[in-house]
């Protein structure tokens, strides 16, 4: 009997450990620097973060079909701005 609860307990060890690991390497694809596509820097973002996704217009991700949402972190640059001043066209 006291063999079987040293397995059960090396078997759920063995298993925790597993799901510790595999969610730290999903943790760490999403760092920083993966973080720097258009679809996470726009104006409007894909909520499902979609490669490739993302507009300085609202509409819907052509890879899901999602409604964009307004990027709360978006930093306009100063190719960004509408008005286009200091520009000569």
């Amino acid at each position: 009997m006291k063999s079987l609860k040293i397995l059960a307990f090396l078997v759920f060890f063995a298993a925790a450990s597993a799901v510790a690991v595999s969610c730290g390497g999903n943790h760490h694809s999403e760092s920083s620097e993966s973080k720097q596509g258009k679809e996470y820097t726009s104006a409007y973002i894909c909520p499902m973060h979609c490669e490739g996704s993302g507009s300085d217009e609202p509409g819907k991700c052509p890879k899901c079909g999602m409604e964009y949402k307004k990027n709360e972190n978006h930093q306009p640059d100063e190719h960004d701005q509408s008005g286009h001043e200091g520009h000569n066209h």
